[in-house]
């Protein structure tokens, strides 16, 4: 058995059945969100296939993958994506590597 299932990302609006109010608000907001303003609705597919990438939800990167894909994005932009939150990522992991620095100076003085 998959911990993850395909089959729950259609299903996702069934999440509100304990609280539907509170669904009802992120998923007002949550569409509100992927409205056209100041980005395209394309760059914000793109963004949120980066992050998507980079919190690891298997479910968000179907779904980014598909929006971004309807939305006229190509693979090479969605790869460039990808890389960009890796880059981040990395660099965040590295810059932690100053915590263990503080420490090992603090340990060895």
């Amino acid at each position: 058995m998959d911990y993850y299932k395909r089959e729950h990302l259609p299903r996702f609006s069934k999440i509100g059945e304990g609280n539907p109010e509170l669904a009802n608000k992120f998923f007002d907001y949550y569409q509100s969100v992927f409205e056209a303003g100041a980005l395209s609705k394309r760059e914000k597919a793109l963004i949120a296939l980066a992050v998507a990438h980079t919190v690891q939800c298997p479910y968000c990167i179907e779904a980014y993958t598909k929006g971004a894909l309807q939305e006229g994005s190509d693979l090479e932009e969605m790869t460039e994506a990808v890389h960009v939150a890796t880059a981040i990522r990395g660099g965040a992991s590295l810059i932690h590597g100053l915590q263990m620095l503080d420490q090992v100076q603090q340990i060895s003085m």
